[in-house]
């Protein structure tokens, strides 16, 4: 194959929902991306199906959707059972498993083995799923997206919850044994950052030497600063697309109450919370009702809106693979409060130059360094100005695609020096 001829790719997204973590967001744009680039690329999507971009070809490979809003774990009725990997898909849910992954991977190697040739690679989003190595198994060249290790996910939310929640959180996160299986055998894998790449080796046993580093991005025609949009005295902004501990929404909250007892500061939050949980809890427990606002279903433009007028925008996350709300506050020109949590050192830059950054899960620590930003509005454009200029050179969707594409034209000539050499052998 040439090294310059345009791609054929078919890419796996088995949950694409660009307003709920980072995979749609990541879909979307590294899809467009690609396109761009002059590549073919087909999105073979599960429920929520993403969002795409003009160029870009869309499957879909339905499922039982048993967590769609706003009915989760549904019931369905009895003529959506259509094939055996529906009624297992309904048989783990039933049992607190959490069965898309695995599910999404059998319906995905189904669809595929009717398209064999019509693809050069096939590109998974972190499904990691058992359907993959029979990909593997049917000839496909392949490789996976690993943002990070989901083990740190369960890990804490088991540190957070009681006795009865603990149970039920082991049963949910049965799937990782599978990923961890599968991820373990799979040729190549693209994760999103050096600490993730760390974690996953460390983790889930995986070769360090199988993965390489392709930072995601952040797209400038939708984060830049706003100088006609007048700033909000003492607001604070963060994203939280889940109410999860590893989002570091409840030490934020503490921190947000120790700012208050010395000046006026107030937090927007671009997120749902759930209801009966601890962030809603510590809520009321510190009389905040008054000081935190949750946004979420607003436009683009209002996203951005909200950028403009926060004067401070915080990361508060216990953990991250990359964050994309880092990068995003960064390329809006607004200066940024981090943790030192996985990699978002390594995305926000040095401590006192591009960002503050604190231990995480600190809430005293992370007072500290709000009251110290807001306090000072020479630090607040200096790092503004310098995250922004951090962001656009080091983190663009087009330098991801083109990292992106390098991966599959070396997956594939791995592929197919192993297929000559397996002939070769069979010849002898």
């Amino acid at each position: 194959m040439r090294s310059d001829r345009p791609l054929r790719i078919a890419y796996l997204a088995y949950r694409g929902n660009p307003y709920s973590g980072g995979q749609g967001v990541y879909t979307r744009h590294l899809t467009k991306q690609l396109v761009d680039l002059g590549h073919e690329v087909t999105v073979f999507g599960g429920q929520p199906y993403p969002i795409l971009d003009e160029g870009v070809d869309f499957v879909p490979v339905p499922s039982l959707d048993l967590y769609r809003e706003p009915d989760p774990f549904r019931v369905p009725w009895p003529n959506e059972f259509k094939t055996r990997t529906d009624l297992l898909e309904f048989a783990i849910m039933c049992t607190a498993g959490f069965p898309e992954p695995l599910t999404f991977s059998l319906r995905c190697r189904k669809v595929l083995q009717e398209r064999l040739g019509d693809f050069d690679v096939v590109h998974d989003n972190q499904c990691l799923g058992t359907g993959m190595l029979g990909m593997i198994e049917d000839g496909w060249p392949l490789l996976t997206t690993l943002h990070h290790p989901i083990t740190v996910d369960r890990q804490l939310e088991l540190e957070h919850a009681g006795f009865f929640r603990r149970l039920t959180l082991r049963r949910w996160y049965g799937f990782l044994r599978m990923q961890g299986r599968v991820v373990r055998q799979l040729p190549r894998i693209i994760t999103v950052s050096q600490s993730s790449r760390r974690d996953i080796s460390a983790q889930m046993g995986v070769d360090i030497n199988r993965m390489d580093v392709v930072p995601v991005g952040v797209d400038e025609s939708q984060f830049f600063p706003m100088p006609e949009v007048k700033r909000v005295p003492g607001r604070l902004m963060t994203t939280a697309s889940a109410d999860v501990p590893l989002k570091g929404l409840v030490p934020l909250l503490e921190a947000v109450a120790k700012v208050r007892t010395e000046r006026h500061a107030e937090l927007v939050v671009i997120g749902k919370p759930r209801r009966q949980t601890k962030v809603n809890a510590t809520i009321e427990r510190l009389g905040l009702e008054d000081a935190v606002t949750f946004v979420s279903g607003v436009s683009q433009e209002r996203i951005r809106e909200l950028y403009a007028e926060a004067e401070v925008a915080v990361v508060p996350s216990l953990y991250e693979g990359f964050s994309l709300p880092a990068v995003e506050a960064m390329a809006s020109g607004v200066p940024l409060v981090a943790t030192t949590g996985g990699a978002l050192p390594e995305v926000s830059g040095t401590d006192g130059e591009t960002a503050l950054l604190v231990p995480p899960g600190d809430p005293g620590a992370l007072a500290g360094a709000i009251l110290r930003m807001l306090a000072s509005p020479e630090l607040r454009a200096r790092i503004g100005a310098a995250g922004r200029k951090r962001a656009l050179e080091k983190f663009t969707w087009k330098a991801t695609a083109i990292g992106t594409a390098e991966q599959y034209r070396i997956t594939i000539a791995e592929h197919q020096a192993q297929k000559e050499a397996q002939q070769k052998a069979a010849a002898k």
